[in-house]
């Protein structure tokens, strides 16, 4: 089962293409000529999120952003659990069905874990990391196995699957200024009923649940990836991945990093500072 929504032309001026993985139908887009940049986007969003930032870099980059399953105009298929593995495992085949290789990889949220998953096993080919507002390490904070305990509840489970709370409430706390009407719809539009959100609600659960691929990423990625060039692109004003715990970690891991700081960014950095994250991708990759 897919989504019928067909997102605005002006908002996401790019052509539909789909890829059959082994567990379902991925949509995605690949825009521009260049070195190719993969774009993983978190919860509750899919490649929308990244368009203004696609714009800014398709003279250069051949950017290429999927939707996981159960996220925007792919596939919700019967039997996909919707787990972090399960995901990555469907962008790895994605990935190496492209035949992507000397590619830049970009995670914000989930599309961290996803995108370092994918990375590790494919280090040889990863010619640069951008990592903004994310993670690759198990739930170290208090806050954060919370917010997993919480929004695994079964109260909110409700919310999110019945009223949409991620898209309703989270997108609008996690941006700057509340997107648009026509911005907002195009994150309603890809989640138009609770069988169509199974993969947003099962995310947070997967902050917990993800522990053991977590584990593995901690120990994995700063052996595999930790000398490959990195950007990291930080929306300060954001509450899920503060700077502080974050930050240092991540420049620890990666000694080959330059840090460009989004002072009033929040934790949705390409809606609110695509510009400033196109020009330093430029800056360090073009």
């Amino acid at each position: 089962m897919g989504v019928e929504f067909t997102p605005d032309p002006q908002l996401y001026p790019f052509e539909s293409r789909w890829f059959d993985s082994s567990r379902g139908r991925v949509h995605y887009i690949d825009e521009g000529d260049g070195p190719p940049i993969l774009l993983c986007h978190g919860n509750p969003t899919w490649s929308f999120l990244y368009r203004d930032i696609i714009v800014a870099l398709r003279d250069r980059f051949r950017c290429i952003a999927p939707d996981y399953l159960g996220f925007g105009l792919s596939e919700r298929p019967p039997g996909f659990g919707y787990k972090i593995d399960e995901h990555a495992r469907v962008i790895g085949e994605f990935v190496d069905h492209l035949a992507l290789d000397g590619y830049l990889t970009m995670g914000q949220d989930w599309g961290g874990p996803i995108g370092m998953a994918v990375a590790v096993e494919r280090a040889d080919r990863i010619r640069g990391i951008v990592l903004g507002n994310t993670w690759f390490w198990p739930a170290d904070t208090l806050t954060t196995k919370l917010f997993s305990r919480v929004m695994s509840s079964p109260p909110m489970q409700y919310a999110i699957l019945q009223r949409n709370f991620f898209v309703e409430r989270l997108i609008p706390a996690g941006t700057e200024r509340r997107p648009s009407a026509a911005v907002m719809a195009h994150y309603r539009g890809v989640q138009p009923n609770a069988a169509a959100r199974l993969g947003v609600a099962e995310m947070p659960k997967q902050i917990l649940a993800a522990h053991p691929l977590l584990a593995r990423l901690a120990r994995e990625v700063p052996a595999k990836l930790g000398a490959k060039p990195v950007l990291l692109v930080w929306g300060m004003k954001d509450m899920a991945f503060r700077p502080g715990p974050s930050i240092p970690r991540m420049r620890e891991t990666f000694p080959d990093h330059v840090l460009v700081e989004l002072p009033t960014a929040k934790h949705f950095i390409q809606e609110d500072a695509p510009d400033r994250i196109a020009a330093a991708i430029i800056e360090r990759f073009g």
